[in-house]
């Protein structure tokens, strides 16, 4: 009989879907941050995200879903007992993630951010020019499933969109071209959008720098959803007060969370949100990680081929 433990929060039609699924085998429903070691350490399968630095002692362990697209602290070395399988929920968070920086890039191209500022102080002004999404280049880097969600969206609307990711791959109906990640410095100087949804690895850290961000468009602006050690925060600051470019949004941050005295706070082009995008702040999102981790379940009590498989030397 395997032990499966469940640390989402699962509703009892989410229950009785796992159960189905698997009827020989023995649920265990509970948090991450009470569960008890004993049953970490009994555990087959585990769906969710248990604290990190229990699991080793797992041996039992064969299976871990996790309830993000990223892998964080799973991917250190030595975390995971030898032979475990890590998935992750690759597929669950582009319709969220994208709807929200299709929203930011809204706020930043009308200044609406600036706008609310200013209802606050009752200043009835105007705040300058607008840029649309019709006729703008878009420069999409990570073509995963937020990337691509956000590209589609951008293409709908009109934009001429150029994506980056780290393979060789046949280009999507929505990219109008795609690179591979040597290209970064010859693309930032068309782009009046540059979107970042990558993981958090040793390639990505700091590939916007002071030097990237001097390439860029003074009227363009960034987003990044992926992870903050994706931009270099001081250099950011910089050109956001040197008006090198014109706005940005981040719900990730390094370091984060945002520290309450840093200066990027208090910088007026750019909008910062605690790491929200994600998560289950859309109810769909948490759905889409049920089906996930039900398919994935499935497969895993038949013995078939996972899907979302993460290599964790890669870090995605």
């Amino acid at each position: 009989m395997k032990n499966i433990l469940v640390l989402l929060p699962v509703r009892e039609e989410d229950k009785r879907l796992f159960e189905q699924i698997a009827p020989t085998a023995n649920f265990t429903y509970a948090k991450a941050e009470t569960v008890d070691n004993s049953v970490l350490l009994e555990a087959n399968a585990i769906i969710g995200n248990p604290p990190p630095m229990k699991i080793r002692e797992s041996k039992n362990l064969e299976w871990l879903q996790l309830q993000m697209a990223g892998i964080g602290e799973f991917a250190k070395e030595n975390m995971l007992p030898d032979g475990a399988v890590l998935t992750n929920a690759s597929g669950a968070f582009g319709l969220a993630i994208s709807e929200y920086m299709l929203g930011v890039l809204l706020q930043l191209f009308y200044n609406l951010h600036i706008y609310r500022d200013k209802q606050i102080q009752a200043d009835w002004s105007y705040s300058g020019q607008a840029q649309s999404i019709y006729n703008s280049t878009a420069l999409v880097i990570g073509l995963g499933d937020i990337g691509g969600e956000f590209a589609r969206r951008l293409k709908a609307l009109g934009a001429y969109t150029i994506g980056i990711r780290r393979k060789d791959a046949l280009k999507p109906d929505y990219m109008d071209e795609l690179h591979l990640m040597d290209q970064l410095e010859a693309l930032l100087p068309r782009a009046d959008i540059v979107a970042l949804s990558l993981p958090g690895t040793s390639l990505t850290n700091n590939i916007i720098n002071k030097d990237t961000l001097r390439l860029m468009k003074k009227n363009a602006v960034l987003i990044n959803v992926g992870r903050g050690n994706a931009v270099d925060t001081d250099a950011l600051c910089d050109a956001l007060e040197g008006g090198l470019i014109a706005g940005a949004a981040l719900d990730v941050t390094a370091p984060e969370p945002l520290p309450k005295e840093h200066r990027l706070w208090k910088i007026k082009n750019a909008i910062i949100t605690p790491h929200i995008s994600g998560g289950f702040s859309l109810q769909e999102t948490f759905e889409r990680i049920v089906r996930i981790s039900a398919d994935n379940l499935e497969a895993y009590m038949s013995g078939k081929k996972l899907k979302n498989v993460v290599d964790t030397r890669a870090g995605y």
